[in-house]
């Protein structure tokens, strides 16, 4: 039996965030429709309001500004950036942030705090977009490990495109536009089961991605989401509604016994899985990186989770490409982690291919 997570457990929303032009927009004027009781707070720009994103205040109401705050804003800046493994290219987004708060989440490191959904109201705009792009890839004659046929673009990398179709169509849109593009398919990783998404049809051109980790470092760090049996229970619903399935094991955490917690879990997934699904599944497996900053703000809201996450012990820094000072496992331990957890993979489920491991 499932115990899903409903979009009404996370989102009620109370107050909106919007940009003044979000009316002039079909998308905007639905979602302000849909949640006719909430305050709304007209802002100049979606990514400048210091109540949320600055640092005095935000954390004391981190949970509750992930569930009562929606934030509407117009994607300005276009552009699809190139990508080298489980897609060709992300995609502009069409949200930002997220009702669930994973603990070790690089958004809010990047974008301030709690960083409740963000949802960009000028879809057609992005979908425009996205077509003239893929239309000037042409079509894709070479095989390779992200997909044998098609060019393939994220569309989730900023939030779970799961719990924004809960909210809007912007999701379901995207969906309907890559069914139709002949060359290209979209992709997601999620963390929360939306039975809604089995209702659109995606004909094999959308690949979703369900993350995966080992039962009790999820109900530790994966804060708000979707129970892991619940995930692996929907996957053949959801090759049987026309999407590929695939998982996502990321990220890897280390602790004392990880790879028995990891045992466990691929049997579960072996177990659960029909033939036709397990033919089809690939997955990525991504070790943790942490970040100073967002150890320094978990430890105000959530310092459990922090004694699994930071262990200087047998971390090293590593600073990131916007100069963030991240901190992975070290070199030689990773190296025989991901060994192990490789060969885990292809003793217990050897259909699965696996993309890249690191």
């Amino acid at each position: 039996m499932l115990h899903e997570k409903t979009i009404d457990h996370l989102l009620t929303i109370h107050e909106i965030y919007h940009e003044p032009d979000v009316y002039e927009y079909a998308r905007g004027s639905e979602i302000l429709s849909k949640y006719p009781d909430a305050k709304l707070i007209e802002v100049k720009s979606h990514n400048q309001i210091p109540e949320l994103f600055g640092f005095a205040g935000a954390v004391e109401n981190w949970l509750w500004n992930k569930k009562n705050v929606l934030i509407l804003g117009t994607k300005h800046s276009l552009s699809a950036r190139p990508n080298t493994r489980s897609s060709h290219w992300v995609a502009p987004s069409q949200s930002n942030g997220c009702t669930m708060s994973c603990s070790y989440c690089y958004v809010p490191r990047r974008k301030g705090y709690a960083n409740p959904i963000t949802i960009f109201v000028n879809i057609e705009r992005i979908m425009g977009y996205l077509e003239r792009h893929a239309g000037r890839q042409g079509k894709k004659l070479i095989h390779d490990q992200i997909d044998p046929e098609y060019w393939v673009y994220e569309i989730g990398e900023n939030g779970d495109c799961s719990a924004d179709a809960a909210i809007c169509d912007n999701v379901k849109d995207l969906v309907h536009l890559f069914r139709r593009l002949p060359n290209a398919k979209l992709t997601f990783a999620t963390k929360f089961v939306n039975r809604e998404l089995l209702d659109y049809n995606p004909q094999h051109k959308t690949r979703i991605r369900f993350s995966l980790m080992p039962h009790q470092m999820s109900k530790l760090v994966d804060v708000r989401t979707t129970p892991i049996s619940d995930r692996i229970a929907v996957m053949n619903e959801f090759r049987d509604a026309g999407y590929e399935v695939n998982v996502s094991f990321a990220p890897v955490i280390y602790y004392d016994g990880w790879l028995d917690d990891w045992r466990t879990l691929l049997e579960e997934l072996n177990d659960t899985l029909d033939e036709p699904t397990k033919r089809q599944l690939a997955t990525e497996i991504i070790f943790l990186t942490h970040n100073q900053q967002l150890h320094d703000v978990n430890m105000d809201w959530h310092p459990k989770a922090e004694e699994v996450l930071w262990r200087p012990d047998i971390q090293q820094v590593k600073y990131s490409q916007t100069g963030q000072r991240n901190v992975r496992y070290k070199n030689n331990l990773k190296r025989e982690l991901v060994n192990e957890l490789v060969n885990l993979c292809t003793e217990l489920i050897p259909y699965c291919a696996i993309r890249y491991a690191f």
